[in-house]
Order: C-alpha cells, then sequence, then structure tokens
C-alpha cells in the first residue's frame, strides 16, 4: 500500500480534529477518528455527523469513528487534534499503538503549562522516535468542513517531510504553505489565542473598532518581540501562522478565544463565560505565555494585563487603565 492510500489517525473528535478527518479522508483514503467520549462516538457513528461540535458536515464515507485507541494501530499519519493541556496525557496512551517513525502533527495551539515546554518539545518528551510536525493558521473548523477556501502552515523541522505531509493532506479547498520554522509556527498559534482574549475584552467593554486594532497591531508587536527571543523567524511570524492567524482569531465571534473576551468585557461572569465559550486554549495559555516572556525579559503588556484580568489580579478597567497610562515610546516593533 502507498504512501498517499494508508490508513490516517486522528486523535480529538472536536470541531477541528473531526474538519481535519474529514479533509485527510477526502480522496477515499481509511480515516479513523478517536475521539474519548463512548457516547459521543456512537451518536456519531449513528448519525454520520458531529452534532456536537461540527453540525451540518456529513462524515466522509471512508471516515470510521472510534472510542478505542488500539484501532489507530497500523495508521502512516498522526493527527493530534486534542486540546493543548492535554497532549501529553493523549499521546501517552497513544503510544503503544503508534509505530516509531511514523510523523504525528500536532493540531492544537498552546504551551503546555505545567512545564513551560511547546507542544513539539512536549511530543519529542513522549514519542522520541517520531517525527512531530504543526499545523496551523487562520483556519476555522466550520470553513474547512463546509469547504470554504482556506491557506494554513504545516512546519517540520525537516522541510521536505513537511512539504510531503502537507501534499497528502491537500483539497481543493485548503492550501498548504510549508515551513521548518516549527517554533514560529506554533509561537504565533500559541501567542494570538491570548491576544484574541483582549480584542474580545475591548470590543465588549465597547471601546470601538479603533482600539481593537490598536490592540491587534500592538499585540502583533508583543507575538514577534517574544517570538524573535526563542528562535523564530520573523518571515513566519508575518506570515499565516502568525499575524494571519491572529487577525482571524482576533475578528470573529467564531473564535472561542474572542467570544471569550467578548463577554468578560460584558460584565459576564468568569464561569458563566467560560461555560458559554467552551475550550479557551488562550485561557490556559496566558500564564506560561507571561511566565516565558519574562525569563527572557521580553515586554508584553497586553499578554500580561490579560493574565492579570483572568488571574482576577486586576479588574478589566484598572487593566485598560494601567494600559492607556504607559510611557509613550517610538513606535517598534522590537
Amino acid at each position: 500500500m502507498s504512501e498517499s492510500n494508508s490508513p490516517i489517525a486522528v486523535l480529538g473528535a472536536g470541531a477541528w480534529g473531526t474538519a481535519l478527518a474529514n479533509l485527510a479522508a477526502y480522496h477515499g483514503t481509511k480515516v479513523v477518528l478517536w475521539g474519548r467520549d463512548p457516547q459521543q462516538i456512537a451518536a456519531m457513528a449513528a448519525e454520520h455527523v458531529n452534532a456536537r461540535h461540527l453540525p451540518g458536515v456529513p462524515l466522509a464515507p471512508s471516515l470510521d469513528v472510534t472510542a478505542d485507541l488500539a484501532a489507530i494501530a497500523g495508521a502512516s499519519l498522526i493527527l493530534a487534534a486534542v486540546p493543548a493541556q492535554a497532549l501529553r496525557g493523549a499521546m501517552r496512551l497513544a503510544a503503544p499503538h503508534i509505530s516509531a517513525g511514523v510523523p504525528v502533527i500536532i493540531c492544537a495551539k498552546g504551551i503546555e503549562r505545567t512545564s513551560g515546554l511547546f507542544l513539539s518539545d512536549v511530543l519529542a518528551e513522549v514519542l522520541p522516535q517520531n517525527p512531530a510536525a504543526v499545523l496551523s493558521g487562520p483556519g476555522f473548523a466550520q470553513d474547512v468542513g463546509k469547504g470554504l477556501p482556506t491557506a494554513i502552515t504545516l512546519a517540520a523541522k525537516d522541510a521536505a517531510l513537511a512539504e510531503r505531509l502537507g501534499q497528502r493532506l491537500a483539497v481543493p479547498w485548503v492550501r498548504f504553505y510549508h515551513s521548518s520554522d516549527v517554533r514560529g509556527v506554533e509561537i504565533g498559534g500559541a501567542a494570538k489565542n491570548v491576544l484574541a482574549i483582549a480584542v474580545g475584552i475591548a470590543a465588549g467593554r465597547g471601546l470601538g473598532a479603533s482600539a481593537c486594532a490598536a490592540l491587534i497591531a500592538r499585540g502583533f508587536a508583543e507575538l514577534t518581540r517574544f517570538g524573535a527571543a526563542f528562535g523564530a523567524e520573523p518571515g513566519t511570524l508575518m506570515g499565516l501562522s502568525g499575524l494571519g492567524d491572529l487577525v482571524l482569531t482576533c475578528g470573529s465571534a467564531q473564535s472561542r478565544n474572542y467570544a471569550f473576551g467578548l463577554a468578560l468585557g460584558r460584565g459576564t461572569p468568569m464561569d458563566q463565560a467560560v461555560a458559554a465559550a467552551g475550550l479557551v486554549e488562550g485561557a490556559y495559555t496566558s500564564a506560561v505565555l507571561v511566565s516565558l516572556a519574562q525569563r527572557k525579559g521580553v515586554d508584553m503588556p497586553i499578554a500580561t494585563a490579560v493574565d492579570a484580568v483572568l488571574t482576577q489580579k486586576l479588574s478589566i478597567d484598572a487593566a485598560i487603565e494601567a494600559l492607556l497610562a504607559r510611557p509613550a515610546k517610538p513606535e517598534r516593533l522590537s
């Protein structure tokens, strides 16, 4: 069996995992989609749709759903679409069923809170014999699932591997750009979630489009400084997985991070905002992002303000006042 026709496994039956599984199955490739909730998986198998997370998008005919991790054995490619903070645990469980050398594409966006590690480093600890790749960029699950035009970045340390994986997953409506800058791609995906919360808060507070635009621009400056400190290539941060994803995430209520910030800005209590938005990766990433920035001496006032609000060290109004009171200085990214 050629690589192009060999099975692919997707871990995580949320909206993004389901959209990616459908994409991988587009050419008739056998795809196994694993989810941890047996009841949800049973419903998906019976109804041929992920009604909970991706309604209105039928499952591809060659896509099998399962709650049994053993079913991923024999896959020649793994897409890990579980939440960032669950990646280590999920990959530990999956490890006995993944052959050495099989590439694993990380499809989550975040930084592990407990260790301060980027997700590619988490994967290297759990599966040291499996090459890691990172998928990131401006793509909502609903858009990908519905076949709307999208362009995203797939990065691996081996650029040839990244290109090959992108070609294998390519479909008419998704354009894959390949990169060898793994760190830059994962930094863009992690940092933009925190910054989207800030823009959502500003919109919810009624601060106006000008304030939101300023937050996006200065937030991008923070992302760029952080990326430079950790070895990201400037061109990566200017591309799809940096600026592109930031613009998307900060401009639509389809983004859970933006929607969460919007609710907070409108005065919704924290627990209710979390319940309404669902999984908010930026809320889990803010503290570790700020901690890593401080360790490197990187100034990230917007991300710091978001973390202060989420940890209830500052009220929203106090955080806004503190940002506006910062001393004026020349505008630059560095």
